[in-house]
């Protein structure tokens, strides 16, 4: 199936505006299952937009460009995931596959434009030294048009140029590689999960994360009735968590 022009359009217009949004004003629809949500609408396939998206976002939990540092941008990933998903039919876990190296080049990408953006930023700080401020103003709009053409121009290729030839190497390649392809892209979830508890106090929690196992394996609780228990047992600790301090600043003020 072959994606047709307006798709295309709107694809890349989803990947220039959430890579602006991501240095402005950063409203979270930047989000890779937010950007699954739109990718679904946009291709009539929710199921696998809401999929991808939401592997993604599992894999860039924790993930933040902090001082000045490049990460893979999981947004534009999204995006290829769940268009090569739609046009080779190969399903969301081929699409993965396809779409994590893309997200890859955004590392790239990105110092390339923070490259460019310097040279922006000292024009613009030598329009400002001398008072030019319409000049220092104007230039500096650049700035959001550059990042959203370095990243709506790679995946406008993408979307144009690569899912032939992705659909021509798909045919030619054994069962056994679209297997392993399938599979590798049935593991990204549980590597999400990994990094995801590597950054969180999981040996101290471990009783909750156990409950929620046994909930879901044993019992066939729906994640979403898991996630409300969990969010009841969340609040629980808050609450007994308030009550201690609350006795022991009670105690220290008698004591005083």
């Amino acid at each position: 199936m072959q994606l047709s022009a307006l798709q295309i359009v709107l694809l890349v217009l989803v990947a220039a505006e959430i890579n602006v949004d991501r240095r402005g004003l950063s409203l979270t629809h930047a989000r890779p299952v937010i950007v699954g949500f739109l990718c679904g609408l946009i291709l009539g396939d929710m199921n696998s937009g809401l999929y991808i998206g939401g592997t993604f976002t599992l894999m860039s939990l924790g993930v933040a460009a902090l001082g000045g540092s490049s990460v893979p941008d999981y947004g534009v990933a999204t995006i290829i995931a769940c268009a090569f998903a739609k046009t080779t039919g190969q399903g969301p876990e081929v699409g993965m596959t396809i779409g994590l190296p893309v997200g890859m080049l955004g590392v790239q990408m990105d110092v390339l434009y923070k490259i460019c953006n310097s040279f922006i930023a000292q024009k613009s700080q030598k329009y400002a030294n001398e008072k030019q401020f319409g000049k220092m103003y104007a230039i500096l709009y650049l700035c959001p048009i550059m990042v959203a053409v370095f990243m709506a121009f790679p995946t406008a290729v993408a979307l144009t140029a690569g899912a032939p030839l992705v659909q021509a190497i798909l045919d030619v390649l054994p069962a056994w590689v679209t297997g392993g392809l399938s599979v590798a892209g049935k593991l990204l979830p549980g590597l999400g999960i990994a990094m995801l508890l590597h950054y969180m106090p999981a040996k101290k929690y471990f009783n909750y994360i156990l409950i929620g196992f046994v909930l879901s394996a044993y019992m066939g609780v729906p994640i979403l009735g898991i996630a409300f228990l969990g969010v009841a047992l969340a609040y629980k600790f808050y609450m007994d968590e308030e009550a201690k301090e609350n006795v022991g600043f009670a105690g220290g003020l008698e004591d005083e």
